[in-house]
């Protein structure tokens, strides 16, 4: 496949008949600057976006960037005009990730040569340095045939920062991502991440958010082949006044594929906010696929806000499965009280309870030391106001 055949492929795919996906396009004057009356953007406090979504002017140096490969990883830096740039299908849907694109100039790319099953973890440090100005990124994740690697990027420190990341996984490769934003509290981040799933490959990709004051998270994944499975799980946080957003869409673009999708979140505090929006689209091609997709809030204290919309596109009737689930509560008294009835007390009670919540996701978390920290900031926030 050309070049060219490659990127008229992804405008094909890019056009989706859903109010929940605009066609997509490169060109940033395609996009009109939002309002906050447009359906993928009524949940976003635009005002707190810092221009990210306007003409707010980019400039080199809002973000360090870390690379700790693992044994037989490969990193290099492509220019704007690489190949790489887009093999994943990505193709921005919404100004901001079209501005990003533009004002990246090239990509960092890590590269999991083929049949090769990486021994240890690549780490991607992104470490802001103010909120000054805007930075703009471009990541690529190439896991090339039968390949298998861990991948974890981390986000932290304080920036106000527009990104797009690409994972390609090729035919029967296996890429586990885990990506960490753990920002400064004034730290403003709006990313675009698009996965292209070969013939008979794995992704799975879990997203972990709890620092930062507005986290805005499009995650979206496509197939190349049959038999692809996608894996999307999520863990967040959300404290007074923080706005974390996670918007989904599975795309089953071919027959007798896999997807999985599950996040959890805890939210507390005055002004807490959190969005979940997730979608599968089953086009008529994808025939005996299977599909799920779940989200959960646990709500702690008053003032504090979920949104959670969960949504099916369904083209053809010849699937194996397809659901979807949404719950927003508060504690379960019961469980407090069997708790309390064996002499704990509340305090330790309702951290038991919340640390129950996260603990199938936290399990599937690959870095020991990764698991451990991200516990530790779950505790430190429950600490924060005695829950």
């Amino acid at each position: 496949m050309t070049i060219l055949d490659s990127v008229k492929e992804s405008l094909e795919l890019a056009r989706v008949e859903s109010h929940l996906h605009p066609e997509g396009s490169f060109d940033i004057d395609d996009h009109p600057v939002p309002t906050g009356r447009e359906e993928i953007w009524r949940f976003t406090p635009l005002k707190r976006l810092r221009g990210l979504h306007q003409d707010a002017p980019f400039a080199a140096g809002a973000v360090k960037l870390d690379v700790q490969a693992a044994p037989g990883v490969v990193v290099e830096t492509v220019p704007a005009d690489s190949p790489l740039r887009g093999s994943s299908g990505l193709v921005p849907r919404d100004r901001v990730a079209a501005r990003a694109w533009a004002a990246a100039g090239g990509a960092t790319v890590i590269r999991i040569p083929a049949e090769t099953a990486v021994d240890g973890v690549t780490v991607i440090g992104h470490h802001g340095t103010g909120h000054d100005t805007a930075g703009a990124g471009h990541g690529i994740v190439v896991a090339e045939r039968f390949s298998k690697a861990t991948v974890v990027l981390v986000f932290d420190g304080s920036a106000v920062l527009a990104d797009v990341v690409e994972f390609v996984v090729e035919d029967g490769a296996e890429l586990t991502v885990v990506v960490v934003q753990d920002w400064a509290t004034d730290a403003v981040h709006h990313s675009t991440q698009h996965a292209r799933v070969g013939r008979d490959a794995t992704l799975k990709h879990l997203a972990v958010s709890v620092g930062g004051d507005l986290v805005r998270t499009d995650t979206s994944a496509a197939y190349a082949g049959p038999g692809g499975q996608v894996e999307l799980l999520g863990l967040y946080f959300a404290d007074a006044g923080q706005h974390i957003e996670h918007r989904l869409f599975v795309d089953h673009t071919a027959p007798r594929t896999r997807s999985n999708v599950l996040y959890k979140g805890a939210l507390q505090g005055k002004d807490a906010h959190t969005v979940w929006v997730g979608n599968v689209l089953i086009r008529k091609v994808a025939e005996e696929i299977d599909t799920h997709e779940e989200n959960r809030n646990l709500v702690l204290t008053d003032g504090a806000r979920a949104d959670s919309i969960p949504n099916l596109e369904i083209e053809t009737g010849e699937i194996l499965g397809a659901g979807h689930a949404s719950a927003t509560g508060r504690f379960d008294d019961e469980q407090l009280f069997y708790l309390m009835a064996r002499g704990i007390p509340e305090v330790d009670a309702r951290k038991l309870v919340v640390r129950g919540f996260f603990a199938d996701l936290l399990s599937k978390i690959p870095v020991a030391d990764l698991r451990e920290r991200l516990g530790e900031v779950i505790e430190a926030r429950l600490s924060k106001v005695g829950a």
